[in-house]
């Protein structure tokens, strides 16, 4: 089985790098594809073992090394022009475009996907918004093109054979936009790298980038409301107005390493998440460390935190909200046990995702081998 991985682009190491990162785990054999390839060596080495991508035009675009998302109207055409002739097996990661690529009827394509492309669609007007994109020629051009992409993003539905979801939030989600089924598989989060600190202390915390759709900023003005102490770690073009917000009880404390920000979430009395996220890893991450999550009752948060266990729901995402819903925790504070969140979070572990892909594509791959597409659908 000659097998090639298909991913929109390597730029960073983040979520959808690590499903990445255990793929080439569970095969070492992969061809790489994406847009453009400009990871550094050190996470080049994590995710890809060493292998450089065989990547589009796009990698040669001027100044793409840091705007490439400026060509997103190519992306479309760009996916399609990777060969992936010589492939028996294609198997895309994507969140954007790479399950587009083309392929032919006795070549077996299996898309995971970690969302469909969130600016075209679920997240279109916040795009608009955030960008500055509501009125004038540049507003009407980006609505023109992100109407071509939808357009294209359904043509290219049935181009995938299979789907897998990372959440039943996204499965939903591709029911709805493509009207085809999905497996669910959560992504791989190594919760074996969480250690429980049974000695908490008496703060709450948020991991997060800050970004708009984040809302750490509801999560703040919660915590000044209550005036109970609130740590922020993480960075984004949110930063100074986040900053500008936040009263004394509020420590902001920017991008933090990995072994500090376990540390700070293994400490604090409970995490706190306010995004609607396709599925969310550092929630999960939080209940490694057995810290309880206080988490919005809407996308993967709601899958991966289970309400009155390992964590609280808050029902809508604005401040009142926020502020009930950690009453309602620190009322409810000994019915937590960190031994039990972390028993859950471990569900979610980097084993159990490389083992359930494996068994899911090498027994589809087995089936349309032998019996075809209709083999694929009994």
């Amino acid at each position: 089985m000659k097998k090639a991985l298909v991913h929109d682009w390597f730029s960073v190491y983040a979520g959808a790098e690590r499903c990445v990162e255990s793929f080439t785990n569970i095969w070492d054999d992969f061809d790489i594809f994406s847009l453009v390839d400009f990871l550094d060596s050190k996470d080049r080495e994590i995710i890809l073992k060493g292998k450089i991508s065989q990547t589009s035009f796009i990698q040669n675009l001027p100044l793409s090394k840091n705007k490439f998302r400026n060509y997103l109207p190519l992306f479309p055409f760009a996916i399609e022009q990777l060969d992936l002739r010589e492939y028996d097996l294609v198997l895309s990661s994507s969140h954007a475009v790479a399950k587009g690529v083309l392929t032919r009827h006795d070549q077996l394509h299996i898309s995971y996907i970690h969302t469909p492309i969130r600016y075209a669609w679920d997240m279109y007007l916040n795009y608009l918004e955030q960008n500055s994109l509501q009125s004038g020629f540049k507003s009407l051009l980006a609505r023109y093109f992100l109407h071509k992409i939808r357009l294209w993003d359904i043509a290219c539905a049935n181009r995938v054979d299979l789907y897998i979801a990372n959440s039943n939030f996204v499965s939903n989600r591709i029911r709805k936009i493509y009207r085809k089924d999905s497996k669910v598989i959560y992504p791989p989060v190594d919760t074996n790298k969480f250690k429980i600190n049974s000695k908490k202390d008496d703060f709450y915390i948020t991991v997060s980038r800050l970004v708009a759709y984040k809302k750490v900023d509801l999560i703040v003005r919660a915590f000044n409301e209550n005036g109970k102490k609130l740590v922020v770690i993480g960075d984004g073009n949110e930063m100074t107005r986040i900053k500008s917000i936040a009263r004394s009880n509020i420590e902001i404390l920017g991008f933090q390493d990995s072994k500090i920000s376990a540390d700070m979430m293994s400490r604090a009395k409970a995490f706190v998440f306010a995004a609607i996220e396709d599925f969310g890893i550092t929630p999960v991450e939080a209940q490694a460390c057995g810290t309880p999550v206080i988490c919005l009752n809407r996308g993967g948060a709601r899958e991966s935190v289970i309400d009155g266990v390992s964590g609280v729901y808050f029902a809508d995402q604005n401040v009142q909200s926020i502020v009930e819903a950690v009453d309602k925790f620190e009322k409810n504070l000994d019915k937590f046990d960190s031994n039990i969140i972390k028993a859950h979070a471990n569900k979610f572990s980097k084993d159990r995702f490389e083992s359930e892909i494996k068994e899911f594509v090498e027994d589809s791959y087995d089936k349309f081998r032998f019996g075809g597409i209709d083999a694929l659908r009994k």
